[in-house]
């Protein structure tokens, strides 16, 4: 593009780096030395703004001195900048994206020379219904267009363009680089690497996990730990207001997401594995698939000695503690627990007087449960109120059953440690 006759020295430039940068020349190269005058550089940017169309220049400009109003601006700047790129991701990228058979890859010829200046061309092959036939079920292949500049934010791009590979090499034909992820996964993550943003359901949260720590994009598989750790609690909180569970299939397959908790090294998907399995762990505690995942987690400890602890058993013990320690709190059963300090010689003796109406005053309310009349023949017909424990034994209240249940559960997870010939 050739600059109008007008343009100043400066004009041009100043507009080129604020449709890269996003932000005005501080200082402006005017005065004696330069050729131009203060105001002849204001007025060729403006000319310039004006023939580019890019209204906000000269606004940013002259906010320049206003630090406030700049950070403001380029806060909106960025917000719409952000904006554009994103729409047109989704009309250029993602628009173009072509679904072929798989056995008809070879023929797909896709010139450097194109509309939307792409440079590269990503496959993922669609995954085979394992439900249906797959003679009867044609394989596909989706074709992304992209830019090698936008995917150098990974980590395993940027050293595939950066070294000898064949794909580091250009040809008149793009180079088909394949990636061991679905078409709906590779499209999260081309969005995220173009636009910052990804929005995935939990029922993918897994598979877009394993794609990033594949492709060295931390960030994302940081967003897929929290996706799956924030809606998966979900479920697992509703379990916190009662003991017992149901045993509802779960949502998410909690196995799966511990093993690749695992395998991508995340912490916190680790420890929500673990407080999810606390929460339930009645419903857990008796399955075969949850005996071999206390062994696989012994057996990822390096020379384990007899001595050394299970860290998903300890995780799950101190959730199941926390469980049933929060059901206490929420009654306030925790400060009628407390002991009350003894009085020191010498000082007035009103508290002890004090603990003793009220460990009197407790005993009458017993000696009135005892005595009185059995209410619960007026009760209608039919109506029988009956809570059992784990075990099927017959408690008076729920906090009675609270009390046996969490002792019941920490038996049966030293009892598994015995059949599984574990010492932790």
């Amino acid at each position: 593009m050739e600059a109008p006759d007008y343009d100043s020295a400066g004009g041009l430039a100043a507009a080129i780096r604020y449709l890269y940068l996003g932000e005005a020349p501080r200082e402006l190269r005017s005065g004696p030395g330069t050729g131009f005058t203060e105001s002849e550089v204001f007025t060729g940017i403006d000319k310039i703004s004006q023939y580019l169309e890019i209204e906000s220049l000269m606004e940013s400009l002259l906010d320049s001195g206003d630090r406030r109003r700049a950070r403001q601006r380029r806060t909106t700047e960025l917000g719409k900048g952000r904006d554009q790129i994103e729409e047109w991701f989704r009309q250029n990228v993602l628009g173009n994206r072509v679904v072929i058979e798989t056995s008809k890859l070879d023929e797909v010829k896709w010139c450097r020379n194109n509309a939307i200046f792409a440079d590269v061309l990503l496959r993922a092959d669609e995954l085979l219904d394992e439900d249906e036939d797959a003679s009867d079920e044609i394989p596909k292949t989706t074709l992304f267009p992209c830019h090698r500049a936008m995917l150098l934010r990974s980590e395993f791009f940027q050293a595939m363009f950066t070294s000898s590979f064949r794909e580091a090499h250009v040809k008149d034909q793009l180079h088909i680089i394949d990636v061991d992820c679905s078409p709906d996964v590779l499209e999260i993550i081309l969005t995220f690497l173009y636009t910052e943003r990804a929005d995935f359901p939990l029922e993918i949260a897994v598979d877009v996990l394993f794609a990033a720590d594949m492709l060295f994009i931390e960030k994302l598989k940081t967003k897929a730990a929290v996706v799956i750790s924030t809606l998966g609690s979900g479920v697992s909180q509703a379990e916190a207001a009662r003991t017992r569970g149901t045993q509802d299939e779960d949502d998410i397959d909690i196995y799966a997401i511990i093993r690749a908790a695992w395998l991508t090294r995340v912490q916190r998907l680790e420890e929500f594995a673990a407080r999810f399995l606390a929460y339930r762990l009645e419903a857990h505690i008796d399955l075969p698939e949850f005996a071999e995942l206390i062994k696989e987690s012994a057996a990822r400890i390096q020379a384990r000695q007899e001595t050394d602890s299970i860290e998903l058993l300890d995780d799950i013990r101190f959730y199941l503690n926390e469980r049933f320690r929060l059901r206490f709190d929420d009654a306030g059963l925790d400060e009628l627990m407390e002991e009350q300090p003894q009085p020191a010689n010498g000082e007035d003796t009103a508290q002890t007087e004090d603990l003793e109406k009220i460990t009197e005053g407790v005993e009458a309310m017993k000696i009135a449960k005892t005595t009185a009349p059995d209410t619960r023949s007026q009760q209608p017909q039919g109506y029988t109120r009956e809570i059992r424990t784990l075990d099927g034994a017959l408690v008076e209240d729920e906090f009675d059953e609270d009390a046996m249940n969490y002792q019941i559960l920490l038996e049966k997870l030293d009892a598994l440690l015995e059949r599984l010939n574990l010492d932790a």
